[in-house]
């Protein structure tokens, strides 16, 4: 199992730098054409909407498979104990449930990306193109550090142990269940952080990389939670000076 999840962060991780190797050509073939006074404007379609869902499922994939991994391994080790053929199918069943989780996190995601695009609140490099816009995400996502639904997400998702023991159910529908309720927490924990994609760009592997690192080491230190409130304290304040900037400009 262990191999399995390396081997899919790995196959995610060349995905989006392909996608990203492809948008960026696609910006610069833009901008050539703009400098000849030629303008070409981008259908957002349905094939275009499942291109975007496709992109943020992996996405979620290589950014939260190392956070989720404690849990998974904890899961697949007590079914290995178990023994029985079912072992390896549950234990991965347990991991479809949860990235199932973050795909339906990713059609949500799509469709506002869509409809930013649609109404050209987002630029050709997936980023936000409204100062106003950013301003509001990034203190949205620095005070939802703080609240209480975050504090009880980031709970679960730092106490694998806890978790299983809490939420354990039986049989190959009960190891989908139990991955899918472990995804919702983790959905729970990070959705806003994912949101801050949409500022600094959605397929910014730099960014994507950072945030990832962000919800690990979140997730897996001991005062994970104050870091997390520290790092909303950032956003917040880094979303004011884009408002002021915005205001004064």
């Amino acid at each position: 199992m262990l191999c399995a999840l390396l081997l899919l962060g790995a196959l995610s991780l060349a995905y989006l730098q392909r996608s990203a190797a492809e948008m960026q050509a696609m910006d610069v073939a833009m901008q050539r054409q703009a400098a000849l006074g030629m303008v070409m404007e981008m259908h957002w379609g349905l094939a275009e909407w499942a291109g975007l869902v496709l992109m943020w499922a992996i996405m979620m994939v290589a950014m939260m498979l190392p956070s989720a991994a404690p849990v998974i391994l904890l899961v697949l080790g007590v079914y290995r104990r178990r023994g029985g053929d079912d072992a390896r199918l549950a234990a991965g069943l347990f991991v479809a449930g949860y990235l199932l989780t973050w795909t339906g996190f990713s059609v949500l995601a799509a469709t506002i990306q869509v409809g930013l695009h649609r109404t050209a609140l987002m630029t050709m490099d997936m980023q936000l193109g409204s100062a106003t816009l950013a301003g509001g995400v990034l203190i949205a996502a620095g005070v939802y550090q703080w609240l209480p639904v975050k504090t009880l997400c980031l709970t679960h998702c730092q106490s694998p142990l806890g978790f299983i023991s809490s939420h354990w159910r039986e049989g190959r529908l009960g190891a989908l269940v139990t991955g899918a309720r472990h995804g919702l927490y983790c959905v729970g924990c990070c959705w806003l952080l994912m949101a801050v994609l949409f500022v600094v760009g959605v397929m910014q592997l730099g960014w994507v990389a950072a945030i990832a690192a962000f919800v690990l080491v979140e997730k897996l230190i001991a005062r994970g939670l104050w870091f997390g409130r520290l790092a909303g304290s950032a956003l917040v304040i880094w979303g004011m000076y884009l408002l002021l900037e915005r205001v004064s400009g």
